[in-house]
């Protein structure tokens, strides 16, 4: 049967309109339709995109986003709103911890970071970002992928990143010994190695690479990515302790 769409007055057949998209079935608000579809789906997406996405970028990295690049998007969260998503989570937790962020640090080290990361934390990954695209492109420049596809695979790792941080921040809201959270915070690139090693091998391991040559470009891009990401640390420090009280 025949119906005429409610918002564009298109005739529909199938489930959705397929002029403008909207559903052939609409039901009067509820408290269900309201919880349930409107916050949760529309707010977080929580029904499919962004626990999947997080989910994805915990158990298969690599082959969930080079599937995303080249086609296979419906199940998967923005990369940009999922950035500020985890940062905002991240915020909310870190409210509750029960160290500040330079505390970890001795002789006040990395203070300046943390005076511009309390309020420009997302500019600083972000700045980070076009850095980690320019050098995976360069380093893997026979997977013929352009700039801008590893600008949005580099987004994705930093997700990733962001959220092997949280699992630290949700501890430092339990466990406040600084002695012990300087220790384990030293493992953190460590971590953010073995994470990019584990994404990028994903990624590539569907590209015409000898494994000897993968792992070497792969091992090769990692100490890149995490020099460079020193280098706009300690530039973010240097300008905290010149121009931030």
């Amino acid at each position: 049967m025949t119906k005429k769409c409610l918002s564009c007055n298109s005739e529909v057949e199938d489930n959705f309109c397929p002029f403008c998209g909207q559903k052939s079935s609409t039901k009067r608000f509820s408290m269900k339709h309201f919880v349930i579809h409107d916050f949760i789906h529309g707010v977080f997406h929580l029904d499919k995109g962004f626990l999947f996405t997080v989910k994805e970028l915990v158990t298969r990295p690599g082959h969930s986003v080079r599937e995303y690049i080249q086609g296979k998007r419906v199940d998967h969260f923005n990369y940009f709103t999922g950035f500020i998503l985890l940062l905002a989570v991240g915020h909310f937790i870190g409210n509750y911890s029960q160290i500040t962020g330079d505390q970890l640090f001795e002789d006040g080290k990395m203070s300046g970071f943390h005076k511009v990361a309390k309020d420009f934390a997302k500019f600083i990954l972000l700045a980070t970002v076009p850095f980690y695209a320019f050098a995976s492109y360069c380093v893997f420049k026979k997977a013929k992928l352009n700039y801008i596809e590893h600008l949005v695979m580099a987004m994705y790792l930093m997700n990733g990143i962001l959220i092997i941080g949280l699992f630290f921040t949700s501890l430092t809201v339990f466990y406040g010994n600084i002695k012990v959270l300087s220790v384990l915070n030293l493992f953190n690139p460590l971590l953010e190695f073995i994470y990019m090693c584990f994404f990028f091998y994903q990624f590539f391991s569907k590209f015409q690479y000898k494994k000897s040559t993968l792992f070497i470009l792969i091992i090769l891009n990692a100490c890149l990515l995490l020099i460079l990401k020193g280098l706009v640390n300690f530039t973010v420090d240097q300008i905290g302790m010149a121009y931030f009280k």
